[in-house]
């Protein structure tokens, strides 16, 4: 057989495979250019591309979620690489949210003014908080702690971004746009749970740190040699379980029962006031320890390190619903702070037979006091923005039928009222 026909057909699937991918590729563009006109916030969106954008923004948090969780464990075993694995999922997902900004701030569909301006400025501030974590790290060394400013910085740009795609989908998906009941529910609780994720994902500092130090323990680190010696010459000591223990768990024990009453169940009431459902507190919290558990196999079997699961956030999110029998406004924030901060409490109490992050118990006060007014507040908040769920049968203002759009469909969304 001839060189020039046996090349022929051994190229020819990975030909196909191209004009396969170059159709595809035309079809899309033929699809989005239309829409890609300068507008302003609140404009009508047709179903179509209002439903596209918010599947973009799920996968973009699904693979920031899948490379963080990755990557905080890799960190417990590896130095740290700039073009390590972890960084370069969580570096898809991102670009996918900055593609996406983009669309929303220079279409203005899918988003009103405020959830436009949540996302853009998230999108800002995370990318501000890239360089100055490199810097951060080229100064200062290791910075272990997930705990660091620029590391916050990270957190908080995800969090804005976040918020401003579940304030965009709360007013923005219905029936007009072809979202049923049931698929607004699931995606609003959904993006919650990839809140709780983001707000919760600090402190497995903590929950890999415990792990760390019980591997140490049994002769058996999970963290490799370099990693050791390189943290303690930036403690300028030597390789011993008190360095160890620095490295691991550098935080004050009061830090994790805190702030998993007051921020991490804040995260988890607003959510059961804007979906309305009565069991959203304990789903929203029982899908994130859900993940950790499927999450923790995979990472185990990639010989990467364990960590402890914060099975008590599911106690804590049925107090929630629980607290939310009760119908009077500013006596709920006061009796749910109560119940919630003592099922938060009682879970890692019970958990600690197992294994948990160091707590300090005496610090019950401090964060029973902080949730009940950070539940004031938000209870205020989400009643004066009208982010609380709309009654059954009811359709928010924001919802309602509009008259068609400019663009080539159609199925329009109603311009949402800006903030």
């Amino acid at each position: 057989m001839a060189t020039g026909t046996m090349f022929r057909l051994l190229t020819a699937p990975v030909r196909r495979w191209g004009y396969a991918v170059r159709a595809l590729v035309l079809r899309v563009l033929a699809w989005a250019l239309p829409y890609w006109t300068r507008g302003e916030a609140g404009r009508e969106t047709p179903a179509d591309l209002f439903r596209v954008l918010y599947l973009g923004w799920l996968a973009a948090f699904l693979l920031k979620v899948l490379g963080s969780s990755w990557d905080v464990s890799w960190h417990f075993k590896w130095l740290r690489d700039d073009l390590a694995p972890p960084h370069l999922l969580n570096t898809v997902g991102t670009v996918i949210a900055v593609g996406l900004a983009l669309v929303h701030w220079y279409t203005g569909y899918g988003v009103d003014r405020t959830a436009s301006r949540l996302i853009v400025w998230g999108t800002g501030i995370f990318l501000i908080a890239i360089p100055l974590d490199l810097i951060n790290h080229r100064v200062n060394g290791l910075d272990i702690t997930a705990w660091s400013p620029s590391h916050a910085l990270l957190y908080i740009g995800t969090a804005l971004m976040l918020a401003g795609a579940i304030r965009g989908w709360f007013v923005g998906a219905g029936p007009h746009t072809g979202v049923s009941a049931r698929r607004r529910t699931l995606v609003l609780g959904g993006l919650f749970a990839f809140f709780l994720e983001n707000v919760h994902f600090a402190q497995q500092q903590q929950e890999y740190g415990v792990l760390e130090i019980a591997s140490w323990d049994r002769g058996a680190p999970y963290a490799e040699p370099s990693l050791l010696e390189f943290a303690a010459q930036q403690m300028g000591r030597a390789v011993d379980r008190t360095m160890v223990v620095k490295f691991s768990l550098p935080i004050p024990e009061w830090v994790y029962p805190v702030y998993a009453v007051v921020v991490g169940m804040a995260a988890v009431v607003f959510a059961r006031l804007m979906v309305g459902r009565r069991w959203t507190g304990t789903t929203v919290a029982a899908v994130y320890v859900g993940y950790r558990c499927v999450i923790w196999p995979l990472l185990v079997g990639g010989d990467f390190p364990a960590s402890a699961v914060p099975f008590f956030l599911v106690l804590g999110g049925l107090c929630v619903d629980l607290a939310f029998l009760v119908r009077v406004p500013y006596l709920r924030p006061v009796l749910g702070a109560v119940l919630v901060t003592g099922g938060v409490y009682g879970g890692l109490a019970v958990q600690a037979r197992v294994q948990t992050p160091p707590y300090a118990v005496e610090s019950w006060p401090v964060a029973l006091a902080g949730l009940a007014v950070a539940w004031l507040a938000i209870e205020w908040f989400a009643g004066r923005h009208r982010l609380t769920a709309p009654e059954p049968g009811a359709m928010p203002l924001e919802t309602q039928a509009a008259p068609q759009s400019e663009a080539p469909q159609s199925e329009v969304v109603a311009p949402a009222a800006g903030a």
